[in-house]
């Protein structure tokens, strides 16, 4: 990793070490599921958006001062901030509200978003979220620098002890991570003719013996498990999985209909990337991707990098299931690298062209795509409305764990730019759509 990364990482680590940040962003476009907004405006306060709204421009036929409600919020932040410093806040949150002044930044006109949210993705820059700690910081570095500011982390399908102790490691670093939402095992419960780039000698049916150890060694932090269901033991796994707070998806499978409309009412409420390792459409065999789309309970992952997915088929999707698209990127270690050699766990990968596959028998292996990518090319590329592409990023991805209320995970919510959500907050270039700086839980950055 070259000295740029690495000072991204380093600076990436040292903002999470540091209180949340309390600032104000004027003069933007505002883009979330809730609409778009000309001269908008928010203040954050100890990392949480406490207002927000939109100057109005007297000179179009407005009736307020620009600066009128803008204004009086800074007030009333700068107020909050003095009162907290004279009631015995520390030094360092003192020091950090510029005595008493609220820094304010002038968007001039960016696209303002939420901060992504990536709930299925492997790895970036060179590392994989397999690969420890200091690999999980490279990686989420990566996905930061393009607007990611939430990730739920993949793992592979690995031997049980691996995946175990890769879960116990990101639960030991979620309590200094907020970006960290937690862990998504995608295997080792797969269909073997559907496994895709799993290694076949790891997979397994899931029996309850199984499913005990994976629960217990991630302790608390598995958010999702792709199940193939019409494994033996598939549809009593996923009602396991539930009661323990697991959200399981289908996919990697062969089900028919009938046996995933079963997954789904026992509480499957995620479909891992549509169209990718599942039997797809057929007027005769209608599959799982028909149960998932009239079932309003799931969640459908999409890949929209133009590769898994042709365009054809993601403007089709945003028809099947509006607002429950969710964009994920199931990026691998090469995402933001050169093309060349990679390991994806034990199997050897070539990425020609940015597509990544096995060397051994051609299967894709995964994606070197960002979200920034995925929203900038569902806008430019596709035509799709800015406001549900930004929501397939942002709140639908949120929604499908429950982070779009106040839960015990991410504290405030996200998913949206509204007074009370956390201050996860992107500036965008208006004509690339490209990712110019952020902020995770009002902390910048980039």
């Amino acid at each position: 990793m070259d000295s740029s990364r690495t000072q991204a990482v380093e600076r990436i680590n040292d903002a999470f070490a540091q209180p949340a940040g309390s600032f104000a962003i004027r003069n933007a476009r505002k883009v979330d599921a809730r609409g778009v907004q000309d001269h908008y405006w928010l203040v954050v306060r100890n990392g949480v958006i406490a207002a927000e709204g939109a100057e109005i421009d007297t000179e179009v036929g407005g009736t307020e001062d620009m600066a009128g409600a803008f204004a009086r919020a800074v007030a009333a932040a700068e107020a909050e901030t003095s009162e907290a410093s004279e009631a015995g806040a520390s030094a360092a949150a003192a020091d950090a509200q510029s005595s008493g002044s609220l820094p304010i930044i002038d968007a001039h006109g960016a696209i303002m978003t939420p901060g992504y949210v990536d709930i299925h993705a492997h790895g970036a820059w060179g590392a994989s979220f397999d690969d420890g700690p200091d690999g999980i910081a490279a990686a989420r570095a990566g996905h930061m620098m393009h607007g990611t500011t939430r990730q739920v982390l993949s793992l592979i399908t690995n031997p049980i002890d691996t995946i175990c102790e890769n879960l116990r490691t990101v639960r030991a670093l979620m309590p200094d991570r907020p970006d960290i939402l937690g862990t998504h095992l995608e295997g080792p419960f797969l269909a073997l003719e559907r496994k895709g780039a799993h290694d076949p000698e790891c997979l397994r049916d899931p029996v309850p013996e199984l499913v005990d150890q994976l629960l217990e060694a991630a302790d608390g932090c598995l958010r999702q498990i792709t199940i193939a269901p019409e494994l033996p033991h598939g549809i009593g796994a996923i009602r396991q999985f539930v009661e323990a707070g697991v959200r399981p998806a289908v996919g990697h499978c062969s089900a028919d209909y009938q046996t995933a409309k079963r997954a789904f009412d026992a509480g499957a409420t995620i479909m891992t990337h549509m169209f990718n390792a599942m039997n797809g459409l057929h007027h005769r065999k209608p599959g799982p991707i028909p149960a998932a789309v009239e079932d309003p309970r799931v969640t459908i992952e999409l890949i929209n990098d133009g590769f898994h997915v042709q365009d054809p088929m993601v403007a089709l999707s945003f028809g099947f299931a509006p607002h429950r698209t969710a964009f994920v990127t199931d990026a691998m270690a090469a995402t933001d690298c050169p093309d060349g050699h990679y390991l994806l766990g034990a199997l050897d990968v070539n990425v020609e062209h940015g597509h990544a596959r096995l060397v051994s028998n051609g299967a894709i292996a995964g994606s070197t795509l960002v979200l920034e990518r995925a929203v900038s090319r569902a806008v430019l590329d596709l035509g799709i409305d800015p406001v549900s592409a930004v929501e397939a990023a942002t709140l639908t991805p949120a929604k499908a764990f429950g982070f779009d209320t106040s839960n015990p995970v991410t504290g405030a919510p996200i998913g949206l730019l509204a007074a009370g959500y956390a201050a996860d907050i992107l500036l965008l270039d208006p004509a690339s759509w490209q990712v110019d700086a952020v902020w995770c839980a009002g902390r910048r950055m980039k």
